[in-house]
């Protein structure tokens, strides 16, 4: 097809400011592509009562929202919602919807397309009995309750500290079984109702002979994670030793963190690639020995910057030129038009370096590209393609150790927001932030990025995947090279990641094209920590 030299300058201009921001390549012009090709659905939602931002799903077309307990499934509020631009839905969803089960809704633009909308909610539930082994075990969907006892106790005359089997605040329980004496010598049947809902849930008591239990220890490079079960009550916790040694080390009790019987500590300082002995303890009494192995460290490529090369003399790319790339940027979209005197790389080298010595530090710099605002940005992973006039990225890059931060230094010149789209025009005026940011997941893949406003698809911080994320922000300048120290947060400190994401920006919302026009961080000796201060 032949395309005027007016079209073709558009759609360039549109992939040139495709540029990385904290989620990924800010978002493009839509381009003139027709509409039949294009996936259509969701591009955001929100509902009244959410604990964390809903997801879209575009490949499956399933939007999931995470609800707190006490919002009532029958009817969830929708706030708002945007569908593909020139669109239609079957039904307004705006108000309450019925998310007991999946609700399936059309979203139509040449085609029809049937997207399903899926509430997920969890509930706090607990059973405690001062003196139980560990915690009680709580089955919602067979509706059953098991509290496990030391054998000497009284069946007949159990005393029942608290309990909580619905949402918090709307559940009555009848009977009413907190601060009370029950009979759990055969199973006993309490209604719990909430709202519309009434269950009937059976609790049961066993008499159990374990007195200490060492349940998994999960050792890393520096550090282990201890996880045991005892009596609650007694005295309890955890010892470690060299493997050979004669000498025990015990886990100081203020490091210990209880819920009823179960406990568990975090050990730090200890040496990579080592062989550890571990027991639990309750009283008197001692578990077998466990033997672990610590792990080793690993180093990522160019983590002080060095290695940059030059494609076509207009693209920077920060890997050396006969090396493999780690590190990415948007460079590809914003230079293109460096020979036509508009555009530029957004992400260069930079001889202004932390210690002051010879070598390079990464420039980030926001920039105005003819029509929009490109981020200055790097990150672990890879450019992928263009879609229409949008981005593609694949966030992460290979990785199965378990750092416990990540260092380095920065410098930023922060100015005042100038741009924006109509989402955020309450941020102009207001200065800029950069970030940092660190995740460690275990997906089987990197994680897409998509700009796309159609099959939009950014990070998730909050997402199943994410076994660790920390970050750093600064929303003003940092004149001098500052040093930062991100501690990454697990969440699962024995799941082992497979990939690693490293995203940094001069522009926080970069994305929406939204930033302050010079705003520019520079970036120097990155490096991993394996250890807790």
């Amino acid at each position: 097809m032949k395309m005027t030299s007016n079209r073709i300058f558009n759609s360039a201009v549109a992939v040139a400011v495709t540029a990385l921001s904290m989620t990924g390549l800010v978002s493009c012009l839509e381009d003139d592509i027709p509409y039949a090709r294009i996936p259509v659905g969701f591009t955001a939602i929100s509902a009244e009562g959410e604990t964390a931002a809903a997801t879209i799903n575009t490949e499956n077309r399933l939007v999931t929202l995470t609800l707190g307990e006490k919002v009532d499934k029958s009817a969830v509020n929708i706030t708002s919602y945007t569908i593909t631009d020139g669109a239609s839905i079957s039904a307004d969803i705006t108000g309450g919807i019925d998310l007991t089960n999946d609700y399936r809704v059309t979203i139509s633009l040449y085609q029809d397309y049937e997207w399903v909308i899926r509430a997920n909610q969890t509930i706090e539930r607990y059973f405690n009995i001062p003196g139980q082994v560990g915690t009680s075990v709580i089955d919602p969907a067979g509706k059953r309750v098991v509290a496990f006892l030391p054998t000497d106790t009284d069946l007949k005359t159990v005393s029942v500290a608290s309990v909580k089997l619905g949402p918090d605040g709307i559940t009555t329980m009848t009977p009413d079984l907190n601060n009370s004496t029950v009979d759990l010598s055969k199973p006993v049947e309490v209604t719990v109702a909430y709202r519309n809902v009434t269950e009937t849930w059976t609790i049961y008591a066993e008499l159990s002979e374990t007195v200490v239990s060492l349940d998994r220890v999960d050792a890393w490079t520096n550090v282990m994670w201890l996880y045991g079960t005892a009596q609650e009550g007694l005295e309890s916790g955890f010892e470690y030793r060299l493997q050979g040694s004669e000498e025990w080390t015990r886990v100081d009790q203020g490091s210990i963190d209880r819920n009823g019987g179960e406990y568990s500590a975090r050990v730090a300082h200890l040496s990579a690639n080592t062989s550890y002995e571990v027991r639990a303890y309750s009283g008197e009494n001692y578990t077998e020995i466990t033997t672990v192995m610590t792990e080793g460290t690993v180093e990522l490529p160019n983590m002080g910057f060095e290695d940059w090369w030059h494609e076509d003399d207009k693209i920077w790319n920060p890997w050396a030129a006969d090396g493999t790339s780690f590190w990415d940027t948007g460079n590809d979209g914003a230079a293109s038009f460096a020979s036509w005197g508009i555009g530029g790389n957004v992400t260069t080298p930079d001889t202004d370096t932390w210690d002051g010595g010879s070598g390079y530090s990464a420039k980030l710099e926001t920039t105005y590209v003819v029509v929009k605002l490109a981020g200055g940005n790097i990150f672990a992973g890879s450019y992928v393609a263009t879609d229409g006039t949008n981005g593609i990225l694949s966030f992460g890059r290979e990785f199965t150790a378990r750092p416990t931060r990540l260092r380095g230094y920065w410098k930023y010149n922060c100015t005042t927001i100038s741009d924006s789209d109509n989402e955020h025009e309450y941020l102009e005026g207001r200065p800029d932030t950069a970030i940092v940011y660190a995740a460690l997941i275990d997906k089987p893949e990197p994680i897409e990025i998509r700009t796309n406003p159609s099959t939009r698809q950014l990070f998730d911080r909050n997402a199943d995947y994410i076994i660790a994320y920390g970050e750093v922000q600064s929303g003003e300048s940092i004149p001098n090279w500052t040093e930062f120290d991100i501690e990454l947060e697990y969440r699962r400190t024995n799941a082992v990641p497979t990939y690693i994401v490293i995203v940094a920006t001069a522009s926080k919302y970069a994305d929406y094209f939204t930033g302050g026009r010079g705003s520019t961080v520079w970036l120097d000796n990155f490096s991993l920590g394996w250890d807790y201060d």
